[in-house]
């Protein structure tokens, strides 16, 4: 839970936001949520692979976040059209972290 470390092999300036393990969906392979100066990524791991889905930072519309007594949702939707990205038990710091980072590396994708 909260912001990992970056990995060897991901992107520079690229920030980790991980789902609590006590949340629905997220036991055994948590959420994460990977932000970098150009894409926005969902990293679902499963038992022999994972399922990654992202959005360039410039063709984000908005971000959602709705909290409840501990944990919040969070839903980035896209400019394209294509089903939103959705995560589930993140802290609210958090997830005002990840919109807060998506703002700012579009404000300075478009000066």
């Amino acid at each position: 839970m909260g912001v990992a470390p970056q990995s060897p092999g991901a992107e520079p300036q690229a920030q980790v936001f991980t789902a609590s393990r006590w949340t629905q969906g997220n036991f055994l392979f948590p959420t994460r949520i990977v932000i970098s100066p150009l894409r926005v990524s969902r990293v679902k791991s499963r038992w022999f692979g994972s399922n990654d889905e992202s959005i360039a930072i410039s063709k984000i519309a908005s971000v959602h976040i709705s909290t409840g007594m501990v944990w919040s949702e969070i839903r980035i939707e896209s400019t394209g059209g294509t089903d939103p990205i959705t995560s589930y038990g993140h802290r609210k710091a958090d997830a005002q972290r990840i919109r807060d980072l998506i703002e700012t590396y579009q404000a300075q994708a478009r000066s």
